[in-house]
């Protein structure tokens, strides 16, 4: 095994074992901050991997590189407006992958700035497993905005669509369900996906522009 596939492999690693709990923390968070105590009953207002990882999603984002954690369970009656904290505590979730993906981009120019001024193999290889945490950080980010059921993007697109809209979704939502995962396993989104992550990896290295100035007069 190649030391790039065993980066790549350290970075899902530590993805399922820091993002996925945080991703999920960031839902409950968002519910219990709108009113709703399901999360804290049920122990999901924490960062312990052993509340929030889903053991099946865990290991298909080990080997395939997409997966999920344990949802969280919230109740839109204790919502003051039940579509729009839906939307709220569904969206935070994907923020808090972005808000790790733009950590993950400082934190490779950083690296990548050690690494030019002094060429070590140590630091080549923390560079190049921080562009693979962050990559995969955002590509969770984006594959969970996808307007489709179970996903995140699903709740946030019915803040902005009729009940009558929902009902028909809720009633084809096996079939949308299996349709959306015949589609991801036959790889026909892996090139739309791929050039969303590439163009948001492109917005977070412009909004750490700050980050190169700084480092040229840090690492010489």
């Amino acid at each position: 095994m190649s030391k790039e596939l065993i980066l790549k492999y350290g970075a899902r690693l530590m993805v399922i074992f820091m993002v996925i709990p945080l991703h999920e923390f960031a839902h409950a968070w968002s519910a219990n901050k709108m009113g709703d105590p399901t999360p804290k009953a049920q122990n999901r207002l924490n960062v312990n991997p052993f509340n929030h990882i889903d053991p099946i999603g865990g290991f298909m984002l080990l080997v395939a590189g997409f997966g999920w954690g344990r949802p969280v369970q919230v109740n839109p009656n204790y919502f003051k407006k039940p579509r729009k904290g839906m939307a709220l505590s569904a969206a935070a979730g994907p923020i808090a992958n972005l808000i790790v993906a733009y950590i993950g981009v400082i934190l490779y120019k950083v690296l990548a700035s050690f690494f030019y001024a002094n060429g070590t193999d140590v630091l080549y290889w923390l560079t190049v497993l921080m562009y693979y945490f962050t990559s995969i950080n955002l590509g969770l980010a984006i594959f969970n905005l996808i307007p489709i059921p179970p996903l995140d993007g699903s709740k946030i697109l019915r803040y902005f669509t009729s009940y009558n809209f929902d009902r028909k979704i809720q009633q084809y939502s096996f079939y949308i369900s299996i349709g959306f995962i015949v589609l991801v396993l036959s790889g026909l989104l892996d090139t739309p996906l791929n050039w969303l992550n590439e163009k948001f990896f492109w917005i977070m290295d412009k909004l750490s522009f700050w980050v190169d100035p700084l480092m040229q007069g840090i690492a010489k």
